[in-house]
């Protein structure tokens, strides 16, 4: 199987299942015979189609001589990583584009559609995906989701809440490729050890956070041997934010509701000094058993993972610190998850922000008197977000928020609200995603 094929394969996959694309990316890739540069286009192509498809479809619309929203789901997604070489891959030769996508058509559904593909992608240029080529009649927010791929409704969300100017920024740190963010375990080497092992311009680049435990890189291979040493783990240094504002001592109880894949309970752990106790619960316990071999290899022993419905779970001792990483919209992690952009709708953002509030109620019942309840998601939508503090706060008056800052170092503590809250948005802090977190304090039972 071909680099492309098996990016066709995965792109079929995501239109038909429920798996996320690197699941299937990975599973894939794990049962393949390719190599590590093919291995590369293969993912550069699926996050690249998946991302730049509303672009994509608006080229290949132009030259497509049928309706192309008719056109075979399969078709489709051919002619859209032949664009996607063509338009954003200038390393890849023409014929190479052309050719190997004719070759799928063909492959996948007959000599005409092999015809038609290479009839299209003959006429596609880069030129094409130029704002002033796209932009037809659209005006407005609709020439703005064409040019940038987002759904309309949710540019018009973001540019009500943050302006234009943001929601560029936004819109342009989804489209590219992210960094890969890592956290240092502390509990095996000290984060100025570590650098000093990389402190040459032989090793892989490595991008200073602001955060002592927390580095970026364009480079994941060559820290491929540290996570297996247990002295890294792969962590977007926005979710480090939510642990340091948490900032459980050494020897205290946590209650991590929502806990999988787990890199905020290990987070949580080093933190702790590895002392104390943390209970993890999640709903799926494969995810869980993900969670329980990783804390092995850190070096982690306080955590007890526990399959668990987190809206009636009941620890046997409240919990003096709890972490709720509420599930979400995941609109501000849209650069890592490229397909979830095509498939939100306003109606699941309303029926989320219903379980969000059942989530905290309930865990507004576990926590003991003066402990801390730190609420988190991975999204930028207000009403996942502050106005689900407020309305919260408005049902349980035993709790306040508490703008103490946690563990947080300067210059994130300064960023903070004055309500202690904080909002990170895409493009705001360089490889840094999008998020909200807010610690409260529960002052009466």
């Amino acid at each position: 199987m071909t680099s492309r094929e098996l990016a066709l394969k995965v792109l079929q996959n995501v239109e038909q299942g429920e798996k996320k694309s690197g699941t299937i990316l990975h599973e894939l890739l794990d049962n393949s015979s390719l190599g590590r540069s093919d291995r590369a286009l293969a993912t550069e192509l699926v996050n690249g189609v998946l991302r730049r498809r509303m672009t994509l479809d608006a080229v290949i619309g132009r030259f497509y001589l049928h309706r192309y929203e008719k056109a075979a789901s399969v078709l489709k997604n051919i002619l859209r990583i032949g664009a996607y070489q063509l338009i954003y891959l200038d390393r890849i030769p023409q014929w190479a584009a052309v050719s190997e996508s004719v070759a799928l058509a063909r492959k996948y559904k007959g000599e005409r559609m092999a015809r038609l593909a290479n009839a299209v992608l003959r006429n596609i240029t880069p030129e094409g995906a130029s704002p002033e080529n796209l932009h037809g009649k659209t005006e407005g927010t609709g020439r703005m989701a064409v040019i940038a791929s987002h759904p309309e409704w949710l540019l018009e969300r973001w540019i009500a809440r943050y302006g234009k100017e943001r929601t560029e920024a936004i819109v342009g740190y989804n489209n590219r490729t992210p960094l890969t963010g890592f956290r240092i375990n502390a509990l095996k080497c000290a984060p100025k050890e570590f650098f000093a092992q990389y402190d040459t311009e032989k090793t892989p680049s490595i991008i200073r956070t602001g955060l002592e435990n927390f580095f970026l890189s364009t480079d994941f291979s060559g820290f491929e041997a540290s996570i297996k040493q247990g002295l890294l783990t792969v962590q977007n240094p926005a979710q480090g934010l939510v642990c340091l504002l948490c900032n459980p001592a050494a020897g205290s109880t946590v209650l991590d509701l929502c806990a999988a894949p787990g890199g905020k309970s290990t987070f949580l752990g080093e933190l702790m000094q590895n002392r104390g106790s943390i209970t993890a619960v999640d709903l799926y316990s494969r995810k869980l058993q993900k969670l329980t071999g990783h804390s092995g290899e850190l070096g982690i022993s306080i955590i007890d993972a526990v399959a668990a419905d987190a809206r009636s779970f009941r620890p046997e001792t409240p919990p003096e610190s709890m972490l709720l990483d509420a599930p979400c919209s995941g609109t501000g992690v849209l650069a890592r998850r490229a397909e979830l952009r095509w498939k939100l709708t306003p109606q699941m953002i309303a029926e989320l922000v219903g379980l969000q509030a059942e989530l905290l109620d309930h865990a507004a019942s576990l926590l003991t008197e003066n402990g801390t309840l730190v609420y988190a998601t991975c999204s930028i939508e207000p009403e996942e977000n502050e106005l689900q503090i407020e309305a919260f706060l408005g049902r349980h008056p035993e709790f306040r928020r508490d703008a103490s800052g946690g563990a947080l170092p300067e210059p994130f503590a300064g960023e903070a609200s004055k309500n202690g809250s904080i909002l990170t948005l895409p493009g705001r802090n360089e490889g840094f995603d999008g998020g909200f977190v807010q610690r409260m304090i529960k002052t009466s039972s």
